[in-house]
């Protein structure tokens, strides 16, 4: 059965010379039958990606940033559409058809859920993606009237947003980086009443290109964790975070710049301190236990595609 094109969502795609894959998502884009408007914002490429999407795309807007924002350039795609839900993708994430309309269906229904993170399927043999065990720890308490399942940070790649609640939060922090801003955000979210949910009946696919992150982003991956645990977490927790990351962390160099630079901006970060509402707090303690025992996170270590640096959902070498 044909369905009528659904206004509902946009998709912001975010890319950094990734012209070479660009291509392919914005055709399974296309093609989706809920026809959404798509946004690219450009991080300031240098391989030719504006003049690209100018020739093989016209009808897609490109927004060409004059610097590298990271994942703060989806603030800029968001605020360029008026769609009320806002999809997400990378240079190498689309997502499969329907998708888009059963969350729209899931944020009509459900006006407290601001985020809702697809079911990712990675690489060509679309495999599930290992994240998807470390946010949804069955020790979170849940509302059995909402789908799926409570999750207290989510995949940038592959999450569909409320466009009024994510700008009402900020959106992505610009100072992050590239490395993991989803924990910045979904607290931001938390913290104001929202919540977020993994919805495994929306599917997206994830095929990346690469092996491993690059050690800068390795660096970042770490220094934004750390920022994480002592700007939002109570002390005790935190202190554990701290342990834990570089203890875990292997002796090299990204290791001991991504602490340096985390200690760099510590006055910044004890001065805009916001310690985590106690119910989130209490939510994300229940998490951290195995958290700490996941293997699908590291911070500081060579990861494979689908792996992460933090809490990130990747860690692209080029493309922010």
């Amino acid at each position: 059965m044909q369905h009528a094109p659904d206004p509902r969502v946009a998709v912001v795609v975010i890319t950094r010379n990734g012209g070479h894959r660009l291509a392919r998502t914005l055709d399974q884009l296309i093609e989706l039958p809920e026809r959404p408007r798509i946004v690219v914002v450009d991080n300031d490429s240098t391989d030719g990606t504006p003049e690209l999407l100018r020739a093989r795309y016209p009808h897609v807007r490109c927004i060409e940033l004059g610097r590298n924002l990271a994942a703060a350039g989806r603030n800029v795609g968001v605020a360029a559409v008026e769609a009320p839900y806002v999809a997400f993708a990378e240079d190498d994430s689309w997502y499969l058809p329907g998708a888009l309309r059963r969350t729209a269906d899931v944020l009509d229904r459900h006006p407290a859920v601001a985020l809702v993170n697809a079911h990712v399927l990675v690489g060509e043999d679309a495999r599930p993606d290992p994240l998807h065990e470390d946010m949804v720890g069955p020790a979170v308490p849940d509302d059995p009237g909402l789908p799926g399942r409570r999750i207290l940070s989510f995949l940038e790649g592959a999450s569909i947003v409320r466009r009024d609640a994510y700008l009402a939060v900020g959106g992505f922090d610009a100072q992050l980086g590239p490395a993991g801003p989803e924990e910045h955000l979904a607290a931001e979210l938390l913290s104001a009443g929202w919540d977020l949910r993994y919805v495994p009946e929306v599917v997206a696919r994830h095929v990346p290109d690469h092996e491993e992150p690059a050690p800068e982003v390795r660096r970042l991956g770490l220094r934004n964790t750390l920022w994480f645990a002592w700007g939002r977490r109570r002390w005790r927790p935190a202190l554990r975070w701290t342990v834990h990351v570089i203890h875990s962390s292997p002796p090299n160099r990204a290791t001991v710049l991504g602490v340096l630079d985390a200690l760099r901006g510590l006055p910044r970060v004890l001065l805009r301190r916001r310690p985590l509402p106690a119910p989130v707090e209490r939510q994300m303690a229940l998490l951290d236990d195995s958290k700490i025992r996941s293997r699908a996170r590291s911070y500081g270590r060579e990861r494979r595609p689908a792996q992460a640096v933090g809490i990130t959902w990747r860690a692209p070498q080029a493309r922010r």
